[in-house]
């Protein structure tokens, strides 16, 4: 499941692509995702670890892109924020442990089907760029 980091996360980034190379300041992305002012820095924190984000002090200072918006992908983003999109984290890719209580994981017919899961959401979300995502929620009456 989504959390609300992600969310915000996602609605900045978008903000930040259709914004092209300008610098946003930190409150003036939070005004446009309607997302809280202080919780919001410490997104922007993480996606600047994760490099998807530049930032630069001073009152000319701001946010923006590390990268093109199109070389970034939302699953990435997703995984960057929220972690592994595996549903159970014996079906990671990137995170797996077996479940304490399967005797074989290799023939559990569950991890199967969450690994199926995984493999379904990360198709739709690793084929979807941060270009597209801005572009599709651009409309004023799409709502966040």
């Amino acid at each position: 499941m989504l959390t609300m980091k992600a969310k915000y996360a996602l609605r900045a980034m978008s903000e930040l692509a259709r914004s092209e190379q300008t610098l946003l300041q930190a409150h003036e992305l939070a005004a446009r995702c309607r997302a809280p002012g202080k919780f919001l820095e410490t997104i922007l924190v993480d996606l600047r670890g994760a490099g998807f984000v530049e930032s630069r002090r001073g009152q000319r200072g701001g946010h923006m892109l590390a990268r093109p918006s199109e070389e970034i992908s939302i699953g990435d983003l997703i995984r960057a924020i929220d972690g592994p999109l595996a549903p159970v984290r014996c079906a990671s890719v990137t995170a797996y442990e077996p479940c304490r209580d399967c005797p074989d994981p290799d023939a559990c017919v569950l991890r199967a089907l969450m690994r199926e899961s995984r493999d379904a959401l990360s198709r739709v979300l690793d084929g979807r760029s941060l270009r597209d995502f801005a572009n599709a929620d651009a409309s004023p009456a799409t709502p966040y």
